[in-house]
């Protein structure tokens, strides 16, 4: 087996799950409109930050599981199977 298997889906779900929150929040960036009060802009300006807030976050989630997609290659299991015991034989 080159890679453990349960490590790598879930990093693979990480990155799945992170994309689309991604594509879903760039879809629904909050625009502004010419003649908007002082109030309509500064909530305007608010949901922007957050929307750029969740952003970073689902970048943040997309780079774990990459990194776990990463980890995966190395964190092979060991056969239990495998192991070989070396017995000393008493010098005569």
């Amino acid at each position: 087996m080159l890679i453990d298997k349960k490590i790598f889906a879930a990093g693979i779900a990480m990155v799945v799950v992170g994309v689309i929150i991604v594509v879903n929040l760039n879809a629904t960036m909050p625009v502004g409109q010419a003649g908007m009060s002082e109030e309509e802009i500064v909530d305007l300006l608010t949901k922007q930050q957050e929307n750029q807030d969740m952003t970073t976050l689902a970048g943040i989630l997309i780079g774990v599981g990459f990194l776990l997609i990463l980890i995966s290659f190395g964190a092979r299991r060991k056969n239990k199977g495998n192991i070989k015991k070396e017995e000393k034989k008493p010098a005569s």
